[in-house]
């Protein structure tokens, strides 16, 4: 079922978080939005990432699934009703399309910037190249990519994209709930002085239920 809001279709996909990090992508891309339901609680590893350091016992006695998504970056923790999930399907040579990378995160910081504010949180976008921290290979929240939206030097929105010949899809995650203890226990060995203390003040969490974050997404994205 999907409808439209603005140029965009929006559709509502649910599954566990490994069912909608396998699912096809179009052929053809049309200006799409994802409002996506996980149906597990998960740790979500970045294409690239190594998981030398990831406890997977410790996961496994915590209820979490271990999934790879085909995008960059660290781990992403999936709780259901602690994060909005959103994936963005802009196709080649759409307005937001850039050829910069780097660049093309801009028009969607900016759109999650303007919702952030209208949830009553003053925001900081970062529109410089990435910044490592010593944990950023570990976690995602902790470094800082362009385009995603920080809350003093808290990130409240972290993305990464995924480009194929048809457009690119960005995945976002803005959250509502920042409880990383999940990822600190599955990565305790990780060898970085002070790693939960880095991780916990990673991620800022806004307080708010999906249902009002989906809310000021949709009053935004026909700006978009």
């Amino acid at each position: 079922m999907s409808r439209r809001v603005g140029r965009w279709s929006v559709e509502r996909i649910s599954g566990t978080a490994a069912e909608v990090h396998a699912r096809e992508l179009p052929a053809a891309f049309e200006p799409t939005v994802w409002l996506i339901e996980a149906s597990d609680t998960s740790v979500v590893l970045g294409s690239a990432q190594r998981d030398t350091y990831l406890d997977h016992a410790r996961a496994r006695q915590l209820g979490l699934e271990v999934v790879r998504r085909r995008s960059g970056g660290g781990a992403v923790l999936v709780v259901p009703g602690e994060l909005l999930w959103v994936d963005v399907l802009v196709p080649v040579g759409d307005v937001l399309w850039s050829d910069d990378v780097g660049r093309s995160f801009h028009p969607l910081g900016q759109l999650w910037a303007e919702v952030v504010a209208a949830l009553g949180v003053r925001t900081a976008l970062h529109l410089g190249g990435f910044e490592r921290s010593p944990a950023s290979d570990v976690v995602c929240f902790a470094g800082r990519g362009p385009g995603e939206v920080f809350v003093a030097d808290a990130k409240v929105v972290g993305m990464a994209q995924r480009r194929t010949r048809a457009g690119a899809r960005f995945q976002c995650a803005l959250s509502l709930r920042w409880r990383p203890q999940p990822l600190v226990e599955v990565f305790a060995s990780v060898p970085i002085d002070g790693f939960a203390d880095v991780v916990a003040a990673a991620g800022y969490g806004l307080g708010c239920s999906v249902a009002d974050a989906e809310a000021a997404l949709l009053a935004q994205l026909p700006l978009l």
